[in-house]
């Protein structure tokens, strides 16, 4: 399944610009139509969306820690590492949500936090070009997230 497919609104889905970035055609980026095909991937992404998250907040956290300190990067890194694991934590709230609407809201947290980290990775891989390649697959992760959360948002 294309991301365009799976996202009914542009606004979702990365900017020309943001794609040129990194290096990445729409075709490149494709959710997992089945648990089947996502079997095949490099490496299988879990669908409890709670322990993904918090997959992704601990691989974020953990190349956080591989870029050196300096006046450029300490602001990055302190809003990507906020960015990042806030998706994994609100979905949790939204999961002891009271009402729908409290429901929709934190759903929505979620969603604006995944796009949010995908600008702060862009921001990291300009600063320090030596981990564009690792942050271009969480960058991806964080677009499929940002996806995955719109749909829900859509339904709710």
């Amino acid at each position: 399944m294309m991301l365009s497919e799976f996202t009914e609104t542009e606004e979702d889905f990365p900017s020309s610009g943001e794609l040129d970035f990194w290096g990445v055609h729409e075709a490149a980026i494709t959710l997992p139509a089945s648990a089947d095909s996502a079997m095949l991937r490099e490496e299988a992404r879990p669908y409890d969306l709670g322990e993904r998250t918090a997959v992704f907040g601990q691989k974020v956290i953990r190349l956080a820690k591989t870029v050196p300190f300096n006046p450029v990067n300490n602001p990055i890194l302190t809003q990507l590492v906020k960015a990042a694991t806030s998706p994994g934590a609100n979905y949790c709230e939204a999961n002891d949500s009271i009402s729908a609407k409290d429901f929709k809201h934190r759903i929505s947290i979620c969603r604006k936090e995944a796009k949010e980290t995908r600008y702060w990775l862009r921001m990291l891989a300009t600063s320090e070009p030596k981990i564009t390649d690792e942050a271009r697959a969480l960058w991806r992760e964080a677009t499929e997230l940002n996806l995955i959360f719109s749909s829900i948002w859509r339904k709710a």
